[in-house]
């Protein structure tokens, strides 16, 4: 059954040929396990930075949390709209000078990023960062000032505001001005 190989240099052959074919299988195991785990460690990055700029996209929001206007005594129209806002739960630092500001309504549409002249601290850190959740801004913006058709806000008109950070989370906010403004009014909560 078996063949005894009685030449000692033909079975010094067999074995080194073995250990060649043996060498160049764990090799080859070798490289393709280096792949793998390059492959692995590439698409593990990638995930954690994807992961990351879509948490942000969520909760690196601001929240409006009120809104008034001033009303022009002449004719009873809101000439400046006042937001006081914070940043949202679990939102990491929001800086308002890359925030963007967009007007859509009656009056037409307007975009621009905020600017440090419409920013005011209430409460919190000073500059134009909120970096936390109890931080409060004040958010000024003239209507003439805007390229909003130029005018002020009419009673019972509709204005929708939408606030989007660098992250690019977007917070909107309808406005919708009272139907009576009376001379008596100095402001009005939107």
């Amino acid at each position: 059954m078996f063949e005894a190989i009685t030449d000692e240099e033909q079975r010094g052959q067999v074995g080194i040929g073995t250990l060649i074919v043996f060498i160049a299988m764990v090799l080859v195991a070798a490289i393709a396990a280096g792949v793998l785990i390059n492959t692995a460690g590439f698409l593990q990055t990638q995930a954690e930075a994807t992961g990351e700029e879509s948490t942000s996209q969520v909760s690196d929001r601001l929240q409006v949390v009120s809104t008034s206007g001033t009303v022009n005594d002449t004719n009873q129209k809101i000439e400046k709209l006042t937001f006081i806002v914070a940043t949202s739960p679990g939102s990491g630092a929001v800086d308002l000078n890359q925030t963007t500001v967009e007007f859509v309504g009656e009056g037409g549409q307007d975009r621009f990023e905020v600017q440090s002249s419409n920013i005011s601290d209430i409460i919190g850190t000073s500059g134009d960062v909120l970096t936390d959740n109890s931080d409060r801004k004040e958010l000024e913006f003239t209507i003439s000032d805007l390229e909003y058709n130029g005018a002020n806000l009419d009673e019972d008109e509709r204005v929708t505001v939408t606030f989007t950070t660098a992250s690019g989370a977007s917070t909107v906010k309808e406005i919708r001005v009272p139907t009576t403004i009376t001379t008596e009014d100095s402001s009005v909560r939107l």
